[in-house]
């Protein structure tokens, strides 16, 4: 059984039955012609609703890893499963619509597209998808807490107003699993910690898959599990 595989996971059910699998993966630069060995191995299955944390010290590649299971970065060698669809055996244009339409994204530094409102950001990636949702993004801004903010720009919100515009945005197409990196790394404690607070509830009320990456330790401790990358490969943290 792969390290990382929850019980969960491993009672017999099929392969599309969970969610999130990466196998043997290996993710090398090459820097100055020298090889980089980030990812070296890594096994890891993420049960349907489960909240998984990964950690480590800084450049051990958890943003690589993060990148690798979204479908945002090619691993060198292994695969990536999602819903049991193969993210890297497909052609670009499949794994870009696979990222649209399951995954969803919050990231540090928000990303938020300046010239948009809250509403037109959130609305951003079903109208990429082709789709109208602008009653569920109203409804999503709600739920953050943002509706008298709903038509400001970013450079009127807070940081951590445009955090929760982020965790809306990245649940507009109702996808199965959030990828989040360093989500309160620009905040401050008191705010990250409304911000952690705000995007557990979320998921845990929609029942998403969740996977973080942090550097904090306590914040790791909501997950239901809490994986070190180390070396290369995911441990028990």
């Amino acid at each position: 059984m792969p390290l990382g595989m929850p019980l969960l996971a491993s009672m017999n059910a099929p392969a599309s039955a969970v969610p999130l699998v990466a196998t043997d993966v290996h993710r090398t630069y090459t820097l100055g012609g020298h090889q980089l060995p980030v990812l070296q191995g890594v096994n890891l299955e993420v049960a349907a609703g489960e909240k998984v944390f990964l950690c480590g010290q800084s450049g051990a590649g958890k943003t690589t890893l993060l990148y690798v299971l979204g479908g945002l970065e090619r691993p060198t060698v292994g695969d990536v499963l999602v819903h049991g669809k193969s993210l890297y055996h497909g052609a670009a244009k499949a794994r870009a619509q696979m990222r649209n339409q399951t995954m969803g994204f919050v990231f540090q530094h928000y990303f938020l597209l300046p010239e948009l409102t809250a509403l037109e950001n959130v609305l951003l990636p079903a109208m990429i998808g082709g789709r109208k949702l602008e009653s569920r993004a109203r409804e999503l801004l709600d739920k953050v807490g943002l509706t008298p903010r709903i038509d400001h720009l970013p450079t009127e919100l807070s940081g951590g107003e445009q955090q929760r515009v982020a965790i809306a945005r990245a649940l507009i197409n109702d996808p199965g699993i959030l990828y989040a990196d360093e989500p309160t790394g620009n905040l401050d404690a008191s705010t990250g910690m409304g911000v952690m607070d705000m995007l557990i509830q979320v998921v845990e009320e929609s029942k998403k898959t969740l996977v973080v990456v942090t550097h904090d330790q306590q914040m790791a401790k909501r997950g239901d599990r809490r994986l070190l990358l180390k070396q290369g490969k995911l441990e028990e943290g």
